[in-house]
C-alpha cells in the first residue's frame, strides 16, 4: 500500500495551497521520492559485462564463474545480476590466469575484440604478474622431456614390476 501525502486546501478559496497547486489532492510518497532523486548512474549486469568484454565465451559460462566465486567486484564476491559501474575494480580468475581490471566503459552487447579491450584497463601489477606466470609455464614446459617413443615390452614389464613393488611398500607402511 502506498503512503500518501495530503496537500493543504485554502479554506477561503477551496484551492490547493503551497507549491503543489497543480497536483491532485493526494500524492503517493513514492512518487515524490522518485521525482526528487538524482538519476541513477549507468550500470550493466556483471555476467553481461564479462561476456561483452570477452572474458567468457557465453553468458552462461560467465554466470558459472560468478557463482563459483571466480569473480570479485571491489574485493567482494558478487552475483550474476550485480550492477557493474564505471571505475569498479574486478578480479577475474580464469583457469590459471588472474586478471585485475578496472571498468572503463559499459556495454551489454558483445562486439569485436578491439571494442571489448576498450571496456576495461588491466592494472600494471596484474600485467606484470601474468607475464611472470606465463614465463614460469614456458620454462616448466621446456624442462619436460617426453619419452623418445612407445615403451618396449621390457620397459612395460619393468614399469609394472616397479608399480607392484611400490604398492607392496605402501601396504607395509
Amino acid at each position: 500500500m502506498l503512503q500518501e501525502r495530503r496537500v493543504r486546501r485554502d479554506p477561503r478559496t477551496g484551492r490547493f495551497a503551497g507549491r503543489d497547486v497543480h497536483v491532485a489532492a493526494t500524492i503517493p510518497v513514492a512518487w515524490l521520492n522518485f521525482m526528487t532523486q538524482t538519476p541513477p548512474s549507468p550500470s550493466v549486469r556483471a555476467d553481461q559485462w564479462l561476456w561483452a568484454a570477452r572474458f567468457f565465451k557465453t553468458r552462461s559460462l560467465a554466470k558459472q564463474a560468478i557463482d563459483g566465486g571466480k569473480i570479485e567486484v571491489n574485493g567482494a564476491r558478487c552475483k550474476p545480476a550485480r550492477a557493474i559501474h564505471l571505475d569498479d575494480k574486478l578480479t577475474i580468475s580464469r583457469g590459471i590466469e588472474r586478471f585485475e581490471v578496472v571498468v572503463a566503459a559499459l556495454s551489454a552487447k558483445r562486439g569485436p575484440a578491439t571494442q571489448a579491450v576498450g571496456l576495461y584497463t588491466e592494472t600494471p601489477a596484474s600485467i606484470e604478474r601474468r607475464a611472470r606466470e606465463r614465463e614460469a609455464q614456458r620454462l616448466s614446459r621446456q624442462a619436460y622431456q617426453p619419452p623418445p617413443g612407445r615403451p618396449s615390452k621390457r620397459d612395460r614389464r619393468d614399469l609394472a614390476h616397479f608399480e607392484q613393488n611400490q604398492s607392496v611398500d605402501s601396504d607395509d607402511a
